[in-house]
């Protein structure tokens, strides 16, 4: 079991996020949930879930899941990202990627592969 999951979905691909969530929410319910701005406050209303709710990804939230990460309180990180969507914040959006990977976090960037963490992590 995963014990603690961050999840980021880029405007674009919020209700993306949502409807996954809700299809994975009784594996998700066994686990410590945290979720920038938007998106947090999204799965706290249309699901039975509580997360704890970061700042949004451009006022940080990128950057205190980054540091999440850092200092090993964090398992695995679910980013459903728009790859068509130019983002003012995409410098964040790398660093807090490239932190996943230097430091092994099970990574997620789509639907597909996060389906797969839940069902093997």
């Amino acid at each position: 079991m995963i014990k603690s999951i961050a999840l980021v979905a880029h405007d674009q691909k919020k209700d993306q996020m949502i409807s996954w969530v809700k299809a994975h929410e009784g594996t998700l319910a066994q686990s410590t949930l945290y979720a920038t701005g938007t998106t947090g406050g999204r799965i706290n209303d249309e699901t039975r879930l509580h997360v704890q709710r970061l700042k949004s990804g451009p006022h940080g939230g990128d950057a205190q899941i980054g540091a999440m990460i850092a200092e090993g309180k964090l398992d695995a990180l679910i980013f459903f990202i728009d790859p068509l969507s130019a983002l003012p914040h995409d410098v964040d959006v790398k660093s807090l990627l490239r932190l996943a990977i230097l430091y092994d976090t099970l990574l997620a960037v789509n639907e597909a592969t996060a389906s797969r963490l839940l069902s093997t992590g």
